[in-house]
């Protein structure tokens, strides 16, 4: 990415992670679909996984961000075998945070399924999913590792045909451990998750043999699993923002969620369809998010400020264009969008208004997605993390609850008590009778403001530093082992 036209080399990296987006979905969707052959609470177990999923999956997220900053720069700078030192201590990172999480959750999950909402048989077939879940989490971890330490040094394609290969024989197997076949008995959610554990054990072993192999641009030392704490500090220092950034994504989600809920089911099953169109459209700016995350990284490392601020501009026209036009479509056509998952008139006409109303934004809030990945590139993860908040905690949720039911006004006062003079606190509510389009327009908006405030930040240039330091001794010596 330090060199040649800049728009090629971005859609190179980014559409293996595109596909590696869509097949991630497809992942899950699979087991979704065979846990419906058994039942209704099966269903909800599986359902109820997802948001205690997200935040295990926000804490690999973040560690990842900080391996893809400093990997790419340290590629971009020539300076290979200290990108490989990073690759040895991101593993290690990985399996230490994973096994203790795991520890903690596997020690707590009575309770953690209890305080999500789980009874009686849903609690049951949950606890039977979460037992095996939280025995996947070191390999999640480690292939989250495995993806970032390649996509650093520029390579997205590898990780993509994996996810591919694993999601594939997870449909294989999915039936063969949920329904049951030949000698392996009927085994419910708990087969769906050793399903899953499955996949993922072979794209882990797999992936960790391609970094010790060292083909692909960084290579895995046995001696770099020894703790070094310069780097776990930088890796720490550098990714714990993009975790705090995943977990309010999820809180927010569940607080829009609850707001929605409160209109009755037709509005709150038209914002669940409606936010997974909308999530094709942050699969492809994450995606291009990712690999400006790597082209700036590189291009920083290699002492080129200016180019790595040309591939975000890039990224960041191309994407906002593309999502212009399919949120044009959407916008023209919402029935038919709607009437794809529904046939309910009452959920469509609800889906209408909400398409009508967020569509508008798909450009602004897929362009602040890819605004972010050049923070996330340069190591400048808090600014990504401060977008995040400031889109979703200050923007949206606030401006939605006021929109939607009201203003709250609170007048200081006092009132006579004797010669003396109480101070008193009147506190007034102002409807404003926008309903359901309330909480539309404050999505639509939050992604606007957010998008003019990421670009103008963007354009201070305060983040071209980079986070990797000088190689004033040069490059650090090649080990001897393997």
């Amino acid at each position: 990415m330090t060199t040649g036209a800049i728009s090629p080399k971005l859609f190179d990296l980014a559409w293996p992670l595109v596909l590696g987006n869509l097949l991630q979905t497809l992942y899950n969707l699979a087991d979704m679909f065979w846990v419906g052959r058994v039942s209704t609470d099966a269903v909800a177990a599986v359902s109820l996984m997802f948001p205690l999923s997200w935040l295990f999956v926000s804490t690999a997220m973040g560690l990842t961000a900080a391996t893809i900053a400093l990997v790419s720069q340290h590629v971009g700078a020539g300076e290979d075998r200290r990108a490989d030192e990073v690759v040895g201590q991101t593993v290690l990172l990985a399996v230490l945070v994973s096994v203790v999480l795991a520890a903690i959750g596997f020690a707590a999950r009575h309770w953690l399924l209890y305080w999500i909402g789980a009874r009686d048989a849903v609690f049951t077939e949950s606890l039977a999913y979460i037992e095996v879940i939280f025995l996947t989490l070191p390999l999640t971890f480690l292939f989250f590792a495995f993806r970032a330490s390649l996509q650093g040094a520029g390579d997205t394609r590898t990780a993509m045909w994996l996810v591919a290969i694993s999601a594939a024989l997870n449909i294989v197997i999915d039936p063969v451990f949920i329904l049951g076949w030949g000698p392996v008995p009927a085994l419910g959610t708990q087969g769906a998750a050793i399903a899953t554990l499955i996949a993922r054990l072979f794209a882990t072993a797999v992936g960790i043999w391609i970094l010790i192999r060292g083909d692909w641009g960084v290579k895995l030392y046995v001696r770099d699993l020894r703790p070094n704490p310069e780097i776990l500090r930088k890796l720490i220092d550098v990714g714990y923002p993009g975790t705090l950034d995943g977990w309010a994504r999820s809180f927010a989600a569940v607080a829009m969620a609850a707001l929605v809920a409160r209109f009755g089911p037709a509005a709150t099953a038209a914002y669940g369809i409606g936010v997974r169109l909308m999530s094709i459209s942050w699969g492809v700016a994450g995606a291009v998010g990712q690999a400006t995350a790597t082209g700036v990284g590189q291009n920083l490392g290699a002492g080129t400020p200016d180019r790595a601020a040309a591939v975000t501009r890039a990224a960041t026209a191309g994407t906002m264009g593309l999502l212009a036009v399919a949120g044009g479509l959407v916008w023209t056509f919402p029935g038919v969008a709607m009437g794809v998952f529904v046939d309910d008139p009452a959920t469509i006409a609800e889906g209408i208004g909400f398409l009508r109303i967020v569509a508008l934004s798909w450009a602004f809030f897929g362009g602040l997605m890819v605004i972010q990945g050049g923070f996330r590139g340069a190591g400048h993860t808090k600014a990504a993390m401060a977008l995040s908040m400031l889109s979703r905690w200050i923007f949206r949720i606030p401006v939605a609850a006021v929109l939607a039911f009201g203003a709250v006004s609170v007048t200081l006062g006092g009132f006579a008590v004797g010669p003396l003079t109480v101070p008193a606190v009147e506190i007034g509510y102002t409807g404003l009778d926008w309903g359901v389009e309330g909480l539309w327009w404050a999505y639509t908006a939050a992604a606007v403001v957010s998008f003019l405030l990421g670009a103008a930040w963007f354009r201070r240039g305060t983040w071209t530093e980079g986070v990797i330091e000088g190689s004033a001794d040069g490059p650090a010596p090649e080990p001897t082992d393997d």
